[in-house]
């Protein structure tokens, strides 16, 4: 489908620019109204509303890394919404309070939901 061909290419997109920490690219397919949600465990542990919160907080979790990396594995098409599953690995830059040291390497398992509204992202849900 056009559609799900579209919305592959807007996320692979995103996930390039996210790699490369460039933040104006991750930022031209995103819907003005951007919400973003980061859930772990099952609580949601950051949150924005719209494009400048998106990318101010962008912006800060691009100094915690020295280098990050997600690979998706695997994409769910479900109408204007694309479950994407993700491997995610990357090494800290500076110590965070628990206990992970500038150096340390996370890797995660995890998925991530991208909303679509006008061929645009309106909404993204990272989970793990």
């Amino acid at each position: 489908m056009i559609k799900n061909d579209t919305y592959r290419k807007i996320i692979e997109n995103y996930i390039q620019a996210y790699n490369r920490f460039d933040i104006e690219k991750m930022l031209i397919d995103m819907h003005d109204g951007i919400v973003f949600e980061n859930i772990s465990n099952g609580e949601v542990n950051l949150s924005t509303a719209g494009i400048v919160a998106f990318k101010e907080q962008a912006e800060k979790a691009k100094g915690i890394f020295k280098e990050r990396k997600q690979k998706i594995t695997d994409f769910h098409f479900y109408n204007d919404q694309v479950n994407v599953d993700i491997d995610y690995n990357g090494i800290l830059a500076v110590d965070l309070i628990n206990d992970l040291k500038s150096g340390d390497r996370i890797e995660l398992k995890g998925q991530s939901a991208f909303k679509f509204k006008d061929n645009k992202i309106i909404e993204i849900k990272d989970i793990s």
